[in-house]
């Protein structure tokens, strides 16, 4: 996946703004309703790399399958984030999802109709 491809795709997803809080090095990704965080990446390094959120049990799961691409989140809360390198073994189908999922994690609910 190239970094163009990466800021596509999460800026594709409803309510998803970036923003340089960190330096312009540095793009974070968030929800514009709640400003949660769903993903980070350093568009510039070598390898491009990508912090998402994620359920902390699939999070060790995927570890486990993956552990030379797939790391617990660099500088974020080690059970609630991974760090995946982009250039590695993992299927660009499942960073995708998993890009899909960390969005889902924080972004702001809908309200439904009120009960009858």
């Amino acid at each position: 996946m190239t970094p163009d491809a990466l800021v596509d795709l999460c800026l594709g997803l409803p309510q998803a703004m970036e923003s340089f809080p960190f330096g312009e090095e540095t793009s974070v990704f968030k929800t514009s309703g709640n400003g949660k965080i769903f993903a980070l990446a350093a568009l510039g390094s070598e390898p491009l790399t990508v912090s998402l959120k994620c359920d902390p049990e699939e999070g060790r799961a995927l570890r486990e399958e993956f552990p030379l691409w797939i790391t617990p989140g660099y500088h974020l809360n080690k059970k609630h984030w991974i760090t995946i390198v982009l250039e590695g073994d993992v299927p660009s189908e499942l960073v995708e999802q998993l890009l899909r999922d960390s969005h889902a994690l924080v972004r702001p609910r809908v309200p439904g109709p009120p009960p009858q």
